[in-house]
């Protein structure tokens, strides 16, 4: 009995520490965040009532909806062109690349996380730029007589630069999903008749959907709240859901109402996730 207490006040020693942190860093900003979305707005102050108006006015604004929409929209665009892209890449890992290879084609997947994200998505600016590489390449071929102008400041700008932003995330678990399966599967599957593209339908791609629902969470998720991408890449006319939350917070200081579009865009991404995890739930009871 004394031999049980001792454990468990062990394991209530080391598990102390990452709950208070998490609960610090994680659990009060968003307890503030909600308590804040529940009171009036003064000039300048916030006046500490109860109030459901900062909900009413944001389900009752078009502006909040289009741009929930269209954050929703990106962030699926992005979801899928990283998903679709990520695959091959991650079969090639698992499949082509010898055992003794793998870990440092996982190194140089994760080189990108080296540099600040900021930085990479300045780059990418510089890159689709007016006088950017991919302008000053194809003038100096002579494809183009004049820089192009629609390949920076606009949706297909910011998918680039978030699907590539993401990929690593998308990579890695579609990889882990990939490495689980056994082998002697799809040498099954292609002693029965099956040719490697059928094979790879039929066997492959259901045991690797695990992977893929996680990946396109992970990438689906933080997508929808990028600031930093829409106000640079997308130069500003094109703004997402965060950047609405930031001109509420910040520029027109109604800490309410932005705490309020926050919220409700957590419970609108939630509900989704919820919801794409239930249709792939099939998937997801694959490797169980």
């Amino acid at each position: 009995m004394a031999g049980n207490r001792s454990e468990t006040a062990q394991g209530l020693t080391l598990i102390t520490p990452p709950l208070l942190y998490s609960v610090l860093v994680l659990a009060a900003p968003l307890f503030t965040i909600l308590a804040y979305s529940f009171l009036k707005d003064g000039y300048l102050t916030v006046i500490r009532e109860f109030t459901l108006e900062n909900y009413v006015q944001v389900w009752g604004d078009p502006i909040f909806r289009r741009i929930m929409l269209r954050s929703l929209g990106v962030a699926a665009m992005v979801t899928l062109v990283t998903v679709v892209l990520a695959f091959p890449v991650a079969y090639f890992l698992s499949f082509v690349v010898a055992p003794e290879r793998k870990a440092l084609w996982l190194f140089l997947i994760t080189i990108p996380f080296w540099t600040s994200y900021l930085i990479r998505v300045f780059l990418w600016k510089v890159i689709l730029g007016y006088n950017g590489v991919i302008n000053s390449g194809l003038l100096s071929i002579g494809i183009i007589d004049e820089p192009l102008t629609f390949i920076l400041y606009n949706v297909n700008s910011m998918v680039i630069t978030l699907a590539h932003a993401y990929a690593p995330f998308a990579i890695l678990p579609i990889f882990v999903a990939l490495e689980k399966i056994d082998r002697p599967l799809l040498e099954a599957g292609r002693d029965l008749g099956e040719n490697r593209l059928m094979t790879f339908w039929r066997v492959t791609l259901p045991l690797a959907m695990p992977g893929v629902v996680a990946a396109s969470l992970i990438v689906f998720i933080p997508t929808i709240g990028d600031y930093v991408t829409p106000e640079l890449i997308g130069g500003g006319k094109i703004p997402m859901v965060a950047n609405m939350i930031q001109v509420q917070m910040l520029a027109l200081d109604n800490r309410p109402l932005g705490a309020a579009m926050a919220v409700t865009a957590m419970l609108v991404v939630a509900v989704l996730s919820l919801a794409f995890v239930l249709v792939n739930r099939r998937f997801l009871k694959v490797q169980r």
